[in-house]
C-alpha cells in the first residue's frame, strides 16, 4: 500500500501550497534496562569475546570492559565497576565471572550457594566456566577450582588435579581437558553426562549442556554423550572439518573451518537456524534456548529465543520511532510501518502477522498485542482467550489503541470508543457520552479516556483507587494505565499519579516540572522530561527504574513488570525556543494552534506583518527535523496551515511534543510546542 503523503492544508488570502521536500529522518535505537536489558548497536561493536549464559550474554570490547545484555536477574546483566581489565568471561544460569589480565577473577549476580564467592588466594587463574549453581576456574599450575554448590559433586576433581588445559561447564556437571588429551567429568551423572565415550584420547576442545557433553577431536571430529532427547547427539554428516564447538541447553553448535556454524538438537525456539549468510564466523557460544557468533569483521549475530531479550534486538537496532509499555512485552514500531515485539512469546504475541507494514501504532496486553495500521484498521494476535484479538466490525475508522490485560480500546476519528475482551470488572463497558476522546490508555482491569476538555475518564476494577482521578480533573494531555495506579500528564508539564502506591509509584520526583511523556509500569512509573532524559520512580526491583548513563537523547519510553524501555536518539540539538517566541516588535507571530493537544491534526494561526517568504519547520523533542515545508510568499496579514501529524515520507509520527517552527526571509521566527495525543 502506497503511504499517504504529509499533509498541510495552508489557508490565507491568496492560497499557495509547494510540494514538501522529503528529508531524512533520524533513526532511534531501543535501551531496555531493570529485569532484561537491550543494547545500542554500538556496544556489540568492536567485541572480541562472547559468552552466552542461559538466558543472557557477555561481551568483552576491544577496551576490556565487560558488555551484558538479556536477563538482568539479580544484576547478571550489570557488571560490576571497575569494568575493565577483562581477559575471559563465562556466563551461568544466575551468576558471572570475569578473568582479569592479572588473573583474578570477579563473580557477580545470585549467591545463594556461595557461586560469586571465589576463593583465596584469587589469583594465576587462566581460565572460567560458571554452571548453573557453581562455578569454575583454571590456575596457571593446571589444577581446577570449584566453588558455589557441591550438591551433585562438583567440588570432587578427579585426581590427579593436574595438567588440565580447559575447563567447561554443563548445568550440573564438570568438564575437564588434560593436557595429553583426555576428557574428565564429574558431577551430576543422571543421564550419561559424564561417560566419556572410548577411546578418550585426542580432544582438544569440550562444552558442556544441560544433560550432554560434546569433545571435539584432533582430526575435527565431535564426539556427543548423555541425553539425547532432542536429538543432541545425532552429529550431522559429515563430521569432519569442526574448529570449535558449543553446547546450549539442548541444542549444539558446530564452527566448521570454512567459517560456517552447523547446529543441530531442539530447535523448538530457532536456536539452530543459524542467520544467513552462514559463513566468516569465527566465534561461537550457545544459552539455553539461544545461540552467538561473531563474524570475522566483528559483527554479532543472535538467534534463537528472546523471551528475556537475550537476542538483543532481532532486526537492526535502529529506525525505531515508538514503544508500547506492556507487562512481558514490549511492541516496538519502526519508521517503516514495521512491529517489532520483544519478550516472551508464549501466546504468539511476538508474531506479528503479515503483511508487517503500515503499522502506525501499536500496544501491548498479557499475552497479546494490537497494531494499528494507517489505514485505521486494527489487527491483534496473540492470546485470544477473552477475544481480546476479536475487533469488533465495522474496523475502520481508528486512530489510536491501547491494551490492558485482556481487553481492548478503540479511539475512532469521531471521538467515540470502542472496547472487547475481558470485561470481568466492566472495564469494557464504556462510559457515556461515548463523544470528545482524544487519546486513551489501558490498566490491567481498568480503562482511562482522555477528553477534548483536558478531563480524563476512567473505568473498570477500582479497588486501588486507580479509577479515582485527583481534582482538578483538568488540564491533561496525556494519560496511562497500569495494573493498580495510573499517570496523568498536565499541560504545564507536571505530573499526576494515583492509585495504589505501595513501592512509591506514585511518589512524582520533584521538580513535577517540564514532563513531555509518561508511562505506567506494574510498580513503577517513568516521565520523559523535554530535554531527552529519563525520571524513573517507585520499585527499583532488578534495577528497573536506574536509568543507564547517558540519560539524555530519548524521545520515547515505556515501563513493564520487569523492566523499562526507551528510544534513545543521537540526533543533537534542538532549536532554541520559548513555549511561544512572540515579541511584539516582530514580523511573523503565532497566533494559536487548535486543538493543542491534538489528534490527528492541528491547526496553525500566524499572522505576518511585512510579505515575504515563509518557511514551517517541524521538530520532535530531541531536535529531529521531522518536515519542512515552504509556504512561498505570502503577503501580510494572518494565515493558517494544518499539520496533520505526519512526517515528510507521510508516515504517522508517534505521540509526543512536537516544535512547530515559522521563520521568515527576513530572519524574524516564531514558534509553539504542539502536544501529539494519539
Amino acid at each position: 500500500m502506497k503511504k499517504p503523503a504529509i499533509t498541510f492544508c495552508l489557508l490565507c488570502l491568496a492560497p499557495i501550497l509547494t510540494t514538501c521536500p522529503v528529508l531524512a529522518q533520524d533513526s532511534g535505537s531501543l535501551v531496555s534496562w531493570g529485569g532484561m536489558v537491550v543494547v545500542e548497536p554500538d556496544a556489540l561493536e568492536g567485541l572480541v569475546a562472547l559468552s552466552a549464559g542461559s538466558y543472557h550474554n557477555l561481551g568483552i570490547s576491544d577496551n576490556g570492559s565487560i558488555v551484558a545484555w538479556g536477563a538482568n536477574w539479580y544484576g547478571i546483566s550489570t557488571p560490576p565497576d571497575p569494568n575493565t581489565g577483562y581477559a575471559a568471561i563465562a556466563g551461568g544460569m544466575y551468576q558471572c565471572l570475569g578473568l582479569t589480565h592479572d588473573g583474578s577473577i570477579v563473580a557477580w549476580g545470585s549467591n545463594l550457594y556461595g557461586e560469586c564467592d571465589v576463593p583465596e588466594p584469587n589469583t594465576d587463574f587462566v581460565a572460567v566456566a560458571a554452571g548453573e549453581t557453581y562455578s569454575m576456574g583454571l590456575k596457571a599450575d593446571s589444577s581446577i577450582v570449584v566453588w558455589g554448590t557441591d550438591s551433585a559433586g562438583h567440588f570432587s576433581v578427579p585426581e590427579p588435579n593436574t595438567d588440565f588445559v580447559s575447563i567447561a561447564s554443563g548445568t550440573y556437571h564438570c568438564l575437564g581437558l588434560r593436557a595429553e588429551g583426555s576428557v574428565a567429568a564429574w558431577g551430576w551423572n543422571s543421564n550419561g553426562e559424564c561417560d566419556v565415550p572410548e577411546p578418550n584420547t585426542d580432544f582438544v576442545a569440550l562444552a558442556g549442556g544441560e544433560t550432554h557433553s560434546l569433545g571435539l577431536k584432533a582430526d575435527g571430529s565431535i564426539v556427543a554423550w548423555g541425553d539425547n532427547n532432542f536429538g543432541q547427539l545425532e552429529l550431522p554428516e559429515p563430521n569432519t572439518g569442526f574448529v570449535a564447538i558449543a553446547a546450549g541447553g539442548y541444542h549444539n553448535l558446530g564452527l566448521k573451518a570454512d567459517g560456517s556454524i552447523v547446529a543441530w538438537g531442539s530447535n523448538n525456539d530457532g536456536q539452530c537456524n543459524v542467520p544467513e549468510p552462514n559463513s566468516d564466523f569465527e566465534v561461537l557460544s550457545a544459552g539455553a534456548r539461544h545461540s552467538l557468533g561473531m563474524k570475522s569483521d566483528g559483527t554479532v549475530a543472535i538467534w534463537g529465543s528472546n523471551d528475556q531479550y537475550q537476542c538483543n534486538v532481532p532486526v537492526p537496532n535502529v529506525g525505531f520511532v515508538s514503544v508500547a509499555q506492556g507487562v512481558w512485552n514490549f511492541p516496538c514500531l519502526k519508521e517503516n510501518g514495521s512491529i517489532v515485539v520483544l519478550g516472551a512469546n508464549w501466546s504468539g504475541q511476538c508474531d506479528v502477522p503479515e503483511p508487517n507494514v503500515d503499522f502506525v501504532s501499536t500496544a501491548e496486553g498479557y499475552g497479546h498485542t494490537v497494531g494499528l495500521k494507517a489505514d485505521g484498521s486494527i489487527v491483534a494476535w496473540g492470546s485470544n482467550s477473552n477475544g481480546q484479538c476479536d475487533v469488533p466490525e465495522p474496523n475502520t475508522g481508528f486512530v489510536a489503541v491501547a491494551g490492558g490485560g485482556d481487553h481492548n480500546l478503540g479511539l475512532k476519528v469521531d471521538g467515540s470508543l470502542v472496547a472487547w475482551g475481558d470485561n470481568e470488572h466492566g472495564q469494557s463497558t464504556l462510559p457515556e457520552p461515548s463523544t470528545d476522546f482524544v487519546a486513551i490508555a489501558c490498566g490491567t482491569a481498568h480503562s482511562l479516556g482522555l477528553k477534548a476538555n483536558g478531563s480524563i475518564v476512567a473505568w473498570g476494577l477500582n479497588d486501588d483507587g486507580q479509577c479515582t482521578i485527583p481534582a482538578p480533573n483538568t488540564g491533561f494531555v496525556a494519560v496511562s494505565g497500569c495494573h493498580t495506579h495510573s499517570l496523568g500528564l498536565k499541560s504545564d508539564g507536571s505530573i499526576i499519579a494515583w492509585g495504589r502506591n505501595e513501592y512509591g509509584e506514585c511518589n512524582v520526583p520533584a521538580p513535577n516540572t517540564d514532563f513531555v511523556a509518561i508511562s505506567c509500569g506494574t510498580e513503577h512509573s517513568l516521565g520523559l522530561k523535554a530535554d531527552g532524559s529519563i525520571v524513573a520512580w517507585g520499585s527499583d526491583t532488578d534495577g528497573k527504574c536506574a536509568v543507564p548513563e547517558p540519560n539524555t537523547g530519548f524521545v520515547a519510553l515505556a515501563a513493564g513488570q520487569f523492566a523499562s524501555i526507551g528510544i534513545r536518539s543521537h540526533a543533537t540539538g534542538l532549536p532554541e525556543m520559548e513555549d511561544r517566541v512572540q515579541p511584539s516588535t516582530t514580523t511573523l507571530l503565532i497566533e494559536s494552534l487548535s486543538p493543542n493537544p491534538f489528534n490527528p491534526s492541528t491547526l496553525v494561526t500566524f499572522e505576518i506583518r511585512r510579505p515575504g517568504r515563509v518557511t514551517l519547520t517541524v521538530h520532535d523533542i530531541s531536535g529531529r527535523l521531522v518536515c519542512s515545508l515552504d509556504l512561498g510568499a505570502l503577503p501580510a496579514g494572518h494565515h493558517q496551515i494544518r499539520w496533520d501529524g505526519r512526517n515528510s515520507a507521510g508516515q504517522n509520527v508517534a505521540s509526543g511534543m512536537y516544535l512547530l517552527r515559522l521563520e521568515g526571509a527576513d530572519g524574524a521566527s516564531a514558534t509553539a510546542k504542539a502536544l501529539l495525543v494519539r
